[in-house]
This record gives structure tokens, sequence and C-alpha cells, in this order.
């Protein structure tokens, strides 16, 4: 996933200083036309033969012996209980749902719908698992590949596709930027011309992006057990947006993730800092008055966060709402609020142990609120805490609890390019056979941020 080709291929030119957005076109609805041309075939196929190319690129990278499968192992597997394996951190929380999301991708690439997409990511993740490696199944990485995947694989999918309608006759850069976001989609373009050449219908959300850039600084830490090396400072990248937002009263959530939130952070310290997503899978939206839209149901999320110190990560679904309430004309208060339940994995960052972390059953709960101001100035500020609990967990045992806190203050200077303040802080708090243990961070600072075209992502209610 590269940033920047997110950022700049979601971006519109810039508008002349202190004018509304510009509005958009109505597009055509091709769903017909993409259902008619559909192939279950086509993505069984390509999902085979992505685990068989991953397989052997694994065999030649890692050398003997996980990957070197064969008829035997895939029989052993076949009569295996599933494990909890014990992988590096990177690998199970963030490879494992991008190799998901390729399998979603290749299935909603091919014109199936996001239940269809959801079942083939399944399969594909249980496929890998008894077929693609010669270590017993893993029940983590089937959640994670499986349906994580599927999560993550759907929001790529939709900003790819968003890339694509952009325009009615799609230029090379976004033929290269919608590939970048979700390959699958690139592929079916190019390997099967006109039959996958439409693109998916978004019909006109309203949707927020913005992209930073800038650096910051520790302002407290307490490492704790962790061995890692801090980098007190540290440069970031981060992309962010909301898409499908309330308040346009003739947008329809009858599709998953027609309202979803994704987030990611690229750090000069570890890598990603965070990958966020958070989607609505079945939802019905409701009004009050004539300042209150919003949108309640069914949300799946995959998150995976890393401060340095320690690192968490969540496969959850979850109970919610996400609204817009305009109280005064120069004022407009939009946010969400999510309860739910999932299977996560948290541990030190320890340069000693790769695989000090470990699995449970995580209630999780999530509010965040972003308060516009003549659309000039806007305050974001979420919370997420985690709960991994005994349940579920291998045999080390042990809870943790997670809080997670990011504000951000962004002023738009002129025309859509601002400048945002942000504090970031993270707690983990962890209770082990072998005692109890507590880790700390907090980072302030200072970015160069480039909205999207709707700038604060606010809609002129109707």
């Amino acid at each position: 996933m590269s940033l920047p080709a997110i950022a700049l291929s979601l971006a519109l030119p810039s508008l002349p200083p202190d004018e509304p957005p510009i509005p958009r076109a109505p597009r055509p609805d091709y769903s017909e036309e993409i259902r008619e041309a559909r192939s279950y075939a086509i993505p069984a196929a390509e999902i085979v033969v992505f685990d068989t190319l991953l397989n052997l690129w694994d065999r030649h990278h890692f050398g003997c012996c996980d990957f070197d499968s064969n008829t035997r192992t895939i029989r052993r597997n076949l009569r295996t209980s599933w494990v909890v394996d014990r992988d590096p951190f990177l690998v199970n929380q963030l490879g494992h749902p991008y190799q998901g999301s390729m399998y979603h991708g290749f299935a909603r690439a091919s014109g199936l719908d996001y239940w269809e997409g959801l079942g083939y990511t399944f399969l594909g993740s249980a496929f890998w698992e008894i077929a693609g490696e010669t270590t017993p199944p893993s029940r983590n990485d089937q959640v994670n590949t499986g349906i994580g995947g599927s999560f993550l694989g759907e929001a790529l999918f939709r900003m790819s596709n968003l890339v694509l309608e952009r325009e009615p006759r799609t230029s090379l850069w976004r033929e290269i930027a919608a590939t970048a976001l979700s390959p699958p989609v690139g592929f079916n373009r190019a390997a099967f011309g006109n039959r996958f050449d439409r693109p998916f219908p978004s019909r006109d959300p309203v949707f927020f992006t913005r992209f930073q850039l800038g650096f910051s600084g520790t302002a407290q830490s307490s490492p704790g057990i962790s061995t890692t090396h801090l980098s007190r400072n540290e440069a970031l990248a981060d992309f962010y947006m909301d898409y499908g937002l309330p308040g346009k009263r003739d947008y329809d959530y009858s599709r998953p993730f027609d309202y979803f939130n994704f987030e990611a952070t690229a750090s000069s310290a570890n890598g990603f800092e965070n990958a966020l997503v958070r989607g609505l899978l079945i939802g019905r939206p409701y009004e009050h008055a004539d300042n209150l839209r919003g949108v309640f149901g069914l949300y799946g999320h995959y998150d995976y966060i890393a401060p340095q110190t320690f690192r968490v990560s969540s496969t959850a679904v979850s109970l919610g709402s996400t609204a817009e309430y305009r109280p005064k004309d120069w004022l407009a208060l939009q946010g969400s609020a999510n309860l739910g339940l999932g299977y996560a994995a948290a541990g030190t960052v320890d340069s000693n142990t790769e695989n000090d972390f470990h699995y449970g059953v995580a209630p999780m709960a999530l509010a965040s609120l972003r308060a516009v101001f003549t659309d000039r100035v806007a305050l974001d500020i979420t919370g997420r805490e985690y709960y991994v609990s005994r349940l579920g967990a291998a045999s080390r045992g042990g809870h943790e609890n997670i809080v997670r806190v990011d504000a951000a203050l962004t002023w738009r200077v002129h025309n859509r390019h601002g400048i945002s303040i942000k504090y970031l802080g993270n707690r983990r708090d962890a209770s082990y056979p072998d005692g109890d243990h507590t880790q700390r961070r907090q980072t302030v600072g200072i970015f160069y941020t480039l909205l999207g075209q709707d700038r604060f992502g606010v809609y002129e209610w109707q």
C-alpha cells in the first residue's frame, strides 16, 4: 500500500481559495453489467495460482522446511487439529491480512459481491493453511487472513474503484494507482479486457480524505520490558479516509462497506505504525429533525497498531453508529461509537523474542469525534480500547488492556492545504504469570496536511 499513491489518486485539482467544493457529476451505475459478467471459476483459479506462486517464493526465500508442502503434508494437515501458531507478529497480523485482501480482491474484481468475496477469502485462507504450509493449520491465521483480510480487501477494493470512477476515460496514472491499491483489480482489467473493466459503482458517497506528512517527537515514554531501541523522533506519512459519511439524504447503505473508515500510517522508526479499517456490514440510516443524520448497524474491524514499545492487532465485529449533527450553521459534528468483540494478539516489542505476544478473545470499544468549524478548522479525537483476555489464549495465558487516544487540530491555511498538530497516546497494562507490566508512549507532532475534494467531509444538506 503506497500512501502517496492513495492520497494523490483520490485528490482532485486544487480549488480556488475559499470556494465551495466542486459538485460531483452523477456517474453510471454498472451493477447489472458487473453481475452479468461475473465469474466463480476465475477467482478460484487465481487464488490457487497465487498461493502456488507464494509457496514457491517462500520456499526460495526461507528455505527448509515450513513451505515444503506435498501430498503427504496435505493429508496430514487435513487430519490435524487446528492450533495457535507462533510466527512473528508482523507476519501474522499484517502479512496474513494483506494476503487475505488479495483473495477478496480476486473475487470482487471478478464481479462477485461482498459476501461471496468473504467466502472466497475464508476458503482461500483454509487452502493455504492446509496445502501451502507444512506446519499444522492455524486458527489465528484463519481469523486474520480469512476475515480480517476480507475487511481490509473490501476497503482497498472500494478505494481502487473510486480512483477508476473519477474520470470517464481512465488515464494510465489512474490505472497504476488503482492497481497499487488493489492489485487484483488491475490484474483482472489487464488480463480479461472488457469483461471486468467497469468500475464498481460508488453511488456518489460523501467522503473525506486527508494525507499528512510530518514529524513526531516523544513527549513521554515508559518502554517497560521492551528491549528494542526507541526512536524518540520519527517521520510519518498518514492517509485517512471516511467513505459514505452520513449527511446525504439519498445515499443508500444497502451494501457492505457503503460506509467505511480507513487509516494507515508509515513510520521511519518501524515501517507501519498502524493500519485500521472499520466498515459497516449491515446497517440502516436514521434521521432526527433537520440536523441529525446517521447510520446504525453491524461493523467489521481490522486493526494493527505498533507504537514501537508494544503492538496489538484485532479482527472484530461490533454494533455501532456513525452520525453527523449540525447544531449551528458554522459547526458540524461527525462521530462514531462502537462496542464489539474480536480475536486479538498483543505483546511487547522485544528484540530478543520475535513471538513475545499472546492471542485471546478481545472485547473492544471505539469512540471518535470530528468537530468542523466553518470549513476552516477541524478537531479530531479518537479513543480505542482492547481487552485481550485469557479466553482462547495459548498456554502462556495472561491478559492485557490497551488504550490508544489520538487527537489532531487542523487549520486549513489555503485551499486544501493545511497544518495539523497531533497528539498520540498509547498505554498497555499486561498481567502474566511472570508478572505485571505497564508500557506507555505519548508523542506530539506537526504535519503538513493535504485535504481531499470535500475538505473536511461536510456535505451541504438538502
